[in-house]
């Protein structure tokens, strides 16, 4: 085998090994070095940007997004979502809300407890969970889509409190 074969050969064995090992983590992956579950973002995601000094970031998702948990919370994501991130908190979000009787509230902080996630709408807060999240929900059907049942959520009586 001459030089130039032995190096050309190199080369292709390499590249798509140095190629894997630069790639930037998904939003989805940069949820998890942060102790969130993935399912707390819709599938979609089409990019995000983090800044690591300050936690502030923006993901981007394909247009609008929304769907039901369990028939109970309808879920409303808009095209981008702003906010800050640190270990197991997420805080000043824009870009999420969820319907509640009537009214639609913003969601602003979600900390991770333990093996609870506790999301705040201001004066009051909700938990849930962890487990509930590891699958992230579809746009449009959320978690049943196609008819096929991709998981049951234990959203049924989650632990309220007033702030």
């Amino acid at each position: 085998m001459s030089l130039t074969a032995l190096l050309l050969l190199l080369l292709l064995v390499a590249a798509p090994i140095a190629a894997t090992a630069t790639a930037a983590p998904t939003a989805y992956e940069m949820l998890e070095s942060f102790h969130f579950p993935e399912g707390i973002l819709p599938k979609g995601v089409t990019g995000y940007e983090l800044d690591p000094a300050t936690g502030k970031f923006r993901a981007d998702l394909n247009g609008s997004c929304s769907f039901a948990l369990e028939g109970s919370y309808r879920l409303s994501y808009q095209p981008t979502i702003t906010g800050y991130i640190s270990d197991g908190r997420l805080t000043e979000l824009r870009g999420i809300s969820v319907k509640v009787l009537f009214f639609w509230l913003n969601i602003l902080d979600v900390a991770r407890v333990g093996d609870d996630l506790d999301f705040s709408v201001g004066v009051a807060s909700a938990s849930f969970p962890l487990d509930n999240f590891f699958v992230s929900p579809q746009c449009g059907c959320g978690l049943d889509c196609n008819d096929l049942r991709i998981r049951k959520l234990n959203l049924g009586n989650p632990s309220v409190s007033s702030v």
